[in-house]
């Protein structure tokens, strides 16, 4: 037995959500067709090179693999990513363990975000009763082998939840597309709640993870995109790509030559194509690195897009749209 103390969680008081006040609501998102917000001109030659690359994996069968923090799910996104699944634009979506939170709040009562200066101070952040009913659905579906992602999508495609439309991993579920999330215990705020089992997060997390390596061994030609985030994507996306690989070299296959690309905010000095200097902070950029340069060394392309993604996954919806209808002569 452990000698560490240990926190008894039944001492905790946990609020429903009609008590808490949110700052996302389903009237963020934006419409199918809302027009798109501009960027800058280097990025959009940026997306239209990656629009094709998408359109060119989808015709190979090659894998188009986006891993992706909870933040694209707030900046009202969803319904742009949801189309790029439903064209086959992208294979396998991936996200953080906050991800699916935004995701199941936004479906269920067509809000989420909660203020976490404001709730912090009086310990109640995170501590909502239907958002921690989510372990109970991840539980029930990792006892009958689902992933975390996959127990979460089905149940959300199966209820009645008033604004399941807008939701990404019911969507996956519904096309039978890999939806994905990955987890580090003690990140999320469902692991404050009395129901939260550890081992069973865990073996659900992790065949997401087989998951993504599964999609990796498929992504010559293909691409990889990493949305918003800056530890989570990179790291999972490098230990899929040398398991893929592993296996890869020994069968006689390579897989190098796809295409990368990093969204977000941070402006990058210098040629991103090349590794920063170990004195520079950029170093300890993981994106820069480890998506950008280390992984298409031997043969892949790399793209940086700078930009909100409120602005940058539309744009990437119509690069991508312009990109088929170019090709198909239309």
């Amino acid at each position: 037995m452990s000698r560490l103390p240990q926190f008894d969680r039944s001492r905790l008081r946990i609020r429903p959500l009609d008590e808490r006040t949110h700052d996302v609501s389903h009237t963020t998102v934006l419409a199918l067709d809302a027009p798109p917000l501009p960027l800058e001109r280097p990025a959009m030659q940026d997306l239209a090179l990656l629009g094709h690359r998408l359109v060119a994996a989808k015709k190979r069968g090659a894998s188009v693999l986006m891993l992706m923090g909870a933040h694209v799910i707030r900046s009202g996104v969803q319904r742009q990513l949801i189309d790029l699944l439903e064209r086959g634009l992208i294979t396998h979506i991936g996200l953080n363990g906050a991800g699916p939170i935004h995701d199941y709040e936004m479906a269920r009562i067509g809000a989420t975000c909660e203020s976490v200066a404001r709730y912090i101070r009086t310990g109640e952040f995170g501590l909502w009763r239907e958002t921690g009913e989510l372990n109970d659905l991840v539980n029930a579906g990792a006892r009958a082998g689902l992933g975390l992602g996959e127990a979460i999508g089905r149940a959300i495609l199966e209820s009645d939840y008033p604004h399941k439309d807008l939701s990404v991993l019911a969507a996956a579920a519904r096309l039978g597309i890999p939806a994905s999330v990955h987890v580090g215990i003690g990140y999320d705020i469902l692991h404050e709640h009395p129901n939260f089992d550890p081992a069973l997060f865990a073996t659900a997390s992790y065949r997401d993870f087989l998951a993504v390596c599964a999609t990796v061994d498929r992504l010559e030609g293909g691409a990889f995109l990493c949305y918003g985030s800056a530890v989570m994507g990179p790291e999972v996306y490098l230990k899929a790509l040398a398991m893929a690989r592993n296996v890869a070299c020994q069968e006689g296959r390579r897989i190098s030559n796809f295409a990368t690309a990093v969204f977000d905010l941070l402006p990058l000095s210098g040629d991103f194509r090349s590794e920063a200097n170990k004195t520079d902070h950029q170093y300890y950029y993981r994106p820069w690195k480890t998506v950008l340069v280390r992984t298409v060394a031997d043969g892949g392309e790399s793209f940086y897009i700078r930009g909100e993604h409120r602005r940058t996954l539309p744009q990437l919806r119509l690069a991508a749209m312009a990109a088929e209808a170019e090709q198909s002569g239309g």
